[in-house]
């Protein structure tokens, strides 16, 4: 038995030897990586410059952009740097800020979409009443604390972990993972597993329960209204539901792949899925929300045209 702090590094035991087409592999994580960076920053930046669109959705937007640059980064350095190398371990440090910033990043997703929910069901539910409920103050608020509520919890989350003592330090994934430090542990992680579910219920549930809200309220006026409040309904809330769905999904099977034997499924498959949520939704969302929001999409083929 050994306590944490008498622990180095950690072995990432999941990377498989990809042989000659481990430069590949590189070059395609390397090209994702930049698509991200360019899609998420252009889009910050055309929000930021554009007054038209210091709007409250486009602001909430901005947020979740920023949050796949962020979350991005925690993952893509630390996999480009693995695929090239033949020793796959981290130090004690890295591994733990990995953790904080993938978990914050999720965290701070689910946050978010649930804030542009409450958003939505505001503008088509309160049209009336939605500049005096939405203000600019209101919204820098439910930003801030989005981002603080998610850090805070991560704080706690490794404190827990930082005081378990430890039988192994070789961790089955391709990035370090909190939950299976827990499982390395050698002594009683009651008080990890239910703060780990607590904070699972906080994180996933509570936002997706508020969004289902939102969205049930959407659609009862919906069906009620106008032909004009669907149309704006379906323009406004269609890439907010697909980006909820894309991201639910990863983050789903990565709390099934962690809490429930999957050995069953091809090593490959679950390798991919694991990555899904941390690798595509910071790509699906710039993506979506370009093409389906008119305004962004017009403001973009503005600048394109003035480049050209």
């Amino acid at each position: 038995m050994m306590n944490l702090t008498q622990v180095t590094y950690f072995t990432l035991s999941a990377y498989f030897d990809t042989k000659v087409f481990k430069h590949l592999l590189f070059l395609i994580l390397l090209c994702l990586y930049v698509l991200i960076i360019v899609s998420n920053v252009l889009l910050i930046v055309v929000i930021c410059m554009t007054r038209s669109l210091h709007e409250p959705m486009y602001l909430f937007l901005c947020s979740l952009f920023v949050n796949e640059l962020y979350g991005s980064t925690g993952l893509f350095p630390f996999l480009l740097l693995h695929v090239l190398s033949d020793v796959h371990t981290v130090s004690l440090s890295m591994c733990f800020l990995q953790i904080y910033c993938l978990y914050s990043y999720a965290t701070i997703e689910f946050f978010t979409l649930a804030i542009m929910s409450y958003d939505r069901f505001l503008a088509i539910c309160y049209p009336l009443q939605y500049s005096t409920r939405m203000t600019f103050n209101r919204i820098a608020i439910l930003i801030a604390v989005t981002w603080l509520l998610a850090l805070f919890i991560m704080c706690y989350t490794m404190l827990l972990t930082s005081s378990l003592q430890l039988c192994g330090n070789i961790i089955n994934k391709v990035y370090c993972d909190n939950y299976y430090i827990v499982k390395l542990s050698c002594g009683d992680t009651t008080v990890n597993n239910i703060c780990g579910l607590i904070g699972t219920v906080v994180t996933v549930f509570v936002p997706l329960t508020l969004i289902m809200f939102s969205y049930m309220r959407i659609l009862k006026v919906c069906f009620s209204g106008c032909k004009q409040t669907r149309q704006k309904a379906i323009s406004t809330c269609t890439p907010h539901v697909a980006s909820l769905l894309n991201f639910s999904f990863g983050v789903c099977f990565e709390i099934f792949h962690s809490r429930f034997d999957m050995s069953s499924a091809p090593n490959t498959l679950r390798l991919f899925l694991s990555l899904y949520f941390l690798t595509f939704q910071p790509l699906f969302n710039p993506l979506i929300y370009g093409l389906r929001l008119s305004k962004i999409r017009h403001v973009c083929k503005r600048l394109l045209r003035s480049d050209m």
